[in-house]
């Protein structure tokens, strides 16, 4: 069965605030529903890592990025529009069953 590879996400937050909770579980019902299996997720807080957001520079959060599969892409904000969120990554929902009637 020919897949499409696995997904890296390193998601970049400034502390475990509301609003990086609120970044992550948007992520994980995206992930969940759209490439269940096929991800990895990275939660970086670049309070505790600045060196990682500078190396990737990061300059506002939560930012995520996907490293693989290639091109690397990043999306900031909340990530709460799952339409957005699945451009942004380049991402096609190809788990979306298709009538066959």
């Amino acid at each position: 069965m020919a897949g499409h590879g696995r997904y890296l996400l390193k998601l970049y937050i400034a502390g475990y605030t509301s609003r990086s909770a609120r970044s992550i579980k948007n992520l994980r019902r995206v992930c969940d529903e759209v490439m269940a299996g096929m991800y990895e997720i990275a939660v970086i807080d670049i309070l505790d890592q600045p060196q990682l957001a500078e190396d990737e520079k990061i300059l506002a959060t939560p930012t995520l990025v996907k490293v693989l599969p290639p091109p690397m892409r990043r999306i900031i904000g909340d990530l709460s529009d799952r339409e957005k969120v699945l451009s942004g990554l380049d991402i096609l929902p190809f788990e979306v069953p298709f009538s066959q009637e």
